[in-house]
């Protein structure tokens, strides 16, 4: 982030330094970012990680520090974004290289918003290296199983085995249903 030795003091090219970041670190984190043509109302990248999900994503970064709190402008110009501008807002927290990737709709209609990665209980703490959310994922479900038996049956299991097939069992009852294993289409 140095420029001629120092900071980038333009906010246009810190913006597009910003979104060069966002794109390497998507693609690092498996996703395929696309950048639209022309100047898109509301967002920087569509970002592709399947053909159900497609996502618009807008780029920030902040570098502006108060007390323990990061602010990060989240505006075009000197209005806030519209409702459904974009489906998550992506910002980096240059000094301490951490990025939020936060669903557009708890930003509609806000122009600042207040980072802390050092504060657990802050609002934005889900949503710290929140990658998983542009890949479509929830945390805690299971997309898909692939499972396989092959060889020759073994002996009778013993004790430990039969005990870890109940545990198994129980935690599969207690899985929503949607996600259950038998519901997966394979």
């Amino acid at each position: 982030m140095k420029k001629n030795g120092g900071i980038i003091k333009s906010s246009k090219d810190r913006g597009a330094w910003a979104e060069l970041c966002f794109a390497m670190r998507a693609m690092q984190e498996g996703l395929r970012p696309a950048r639209p043509w022309g100047e898109p109302s509301g967002y920087d990248f569509l970002v592709d990680c399947s053909p159900q999900h497609i996502f618009r994503v807008q780029v920030k970064s902040t570098m502006h520090k108060q007390n323990s709190w990061y602010h990060c402008s989240v505006r075009t110009g000197k209005n806030a974004y519209k409702k459904n501008a974009f489906h998550f807002l992506a910002a980096v927290v240059v000094p301490e290289n951490v990025w939020y990737i936060v669903p557009g709709k708890l930003e509609w209609g806000m122009s600042t918003l207040g980072f802390n990665p050092h504060f657990s209980a802050e609002k934005y703490h889900p949503y710290k290296e929140a990658w998983h959310l542009l890949r479509g994922e929830t945390p805690g479900t299971i997309p898909r199983i692939h499972a396989c038996a092959e060889g020759t049956p073994q002996a009778e299991p013993n004790e430990s085995t039969l005990c870890r097939w109940k545990q198994f069992r129980q935690w599969l009852e207690n899985v929503p249903a949607p996600n259950r294993i038998e519901n997966q289409p394979f």
